[in-house]
């Protein structure tokens, strides 16, 4: 597994969210996944309806504001597994797991996984 670095968490907390938006939505329309689905794990994630997460990307705004924005999802912790090298519940930082947990969704969606399974429940 790779170690979250300092310089690395800086770097996504500015990257911009309107920069990535279009690579996930390449890669899950690729997989003959909608934009409406990908619409529909981050509106999960994040709490942003369609029109704030256009705003969003309009406003360019980093990673950073994006979750300081956002009502993450009280289930969102149930998002493990690795993504780009990283495990996800291992990462420290919070701005950097949250992405993370963006990522992972925007993965599973690509590769096909049902839209129940990729909206964590909670087992009771």
């Amino acid at each position: 597994m790779m170690k979250v670095t300092t310089e690395h968490n800086e770097r996504i907390a500015k990257m911009t969210f309107a920069s990535v938006y279009p690579h996930y939505f390449t890669k899950v329309e690729s997989k003959g996944r909608t934009k409406a689905e990908l619409h529909q794990v981050i509106t999960w994630l994040t709490g942003f309806d369609d029109k704030k997460l256009d705003e969003l990307i309009d406003e360019k705004v980093t990673f950073e504001t994006f979750f300081q924005k956002a009502n993450l999802n009280h289930n969102a912790s149930l998002i493990t597994g690795v993504i780009c090298g990283y495990r996800i519940e291992e990462i420290e930082n919070t701005l950097t797991k949250q992405v993370r947990y963006l990522d992972k969704l925007v993965d599973e969606l690509a590769k096909g996984r049902k839209m129940e399974k990729i909206l964590r429940v909670a087992k009771i």
